[in-house]
């Protein structure tokens, strides 16, 4: 078994390549990611085309890489939101309790008590496909744990002498919660927001791969492994293969980063 600060690395720098070719591919690619006829159709991986070519002779490395920047910043942004919502909706109903933390709950409860793939495919279904509904619908998912992980964090540090030593300096109540409550409290956020981060590319790739992702026609991990499936009974494994690794290497990056964390944060309290 690996020490854990070798995986915390190891993790670290997998999403920190991931990230670089994120950003390069979103200018550069050895071929445009819709180019058809850039080599023979079903040709497998070569020098020319490291990745292969699919039916209509498209490049695979370029299109999995340009999808690269559309899975990871899909990612990205959807944790985020999630994080910075949950966060603010989480502490205020930690700090100040009363009706607005118990209506919260139940909103919380109502929420979590869908399957949330399912959940996920039959709003984005509704609404129809593209970037901003995939971020939307994707990012209150997994809201209540950001919120009730906050709420709790908040709810067991507003006694502690830090925040009872702000309050005697004179600073308002939102001053105490926001100035040094919050910034005390997002150890296990940032932990748990690093494995919902994994949860989030596989369901990213899992939308995208039942039609339900992005715009059809755009490069994207999960829609080219749906495109390449129909391939691989003949031979050509290559064209779901590479796309399928860029999930599998997103999502276990980032569980690996947020299981190190959580390890670390459990150390800190113990």
């Amino acid at each position: 078994m690996l020490p854990r600060s070798l995986t915390f690395f190891l993790a670290l720098a997998v999403i920190c390549m991931l990230g670089i070719a994120a950003i390069l591919s979103a200018f550069w690619t050895p071929h445009p990611p819709t180019a058809l006829e850039t080599g023979p159709p079903f040709a497998s991986p070569t020098w020319a085309h490291p990745f292969g070519t699919d039916a209509v002779g498209a490049d695979i490395f370029s299109r999995t890489l340009s999808a690269t920047h559309v899975d990871v910043g899909i990612t990205i942004a959807v944790v985020g939101l999630a994080l910075l919502v949950g966060t603010i909706w989480g502490s205020i109903i930690g700090f100040y309790g009363g009706w607005a933390d118990a209506v919260s709950l139940r909103l919380l409860q109502v929420l979590q008590s869908f399957p949330a793939l399912l959940l996920a495919m039959l709003v984005i279904f509704a609404l129809g496909n593209g970037i901003r509904n995939v971020i939307l619908v994707v990012a209150v998912i997994p809201l209540p744990d950001y919120v009730r992980l906050s709420r709790a964090e908040i709810r067991s540090k507003k006694t502690w002498q830090f925040a009872e030593a702000a309050r005697l300096t004179g600073r308002r109540p939102i001053g105490v919660l926001f100035r040094h409550l919050v910034p005390n409290s997002m150890r296990p956020l940032v932990a748990n927001a690093s494995i919902n981060a994994s949860w989030v590319a596989a369901t990213v790739g899992a939308l995208g791969f039942v039609g339900l992702g992005i715009e059809p026609g755009s490069v994207e991990w999960g829609s080219m492994v749906a495109g390449g499936q129909a391939a691989v009974g003949s031979g050509g494994w290559w064209i779901s293969f590479f796309p399928g690794l860029g999930i599998f290497f997103l999502s276990a990056a980032f569980h690996l980063l947020g299981d190190a964390l959580t390890d670390a944060d459990i150390s800190r309290r113990s």
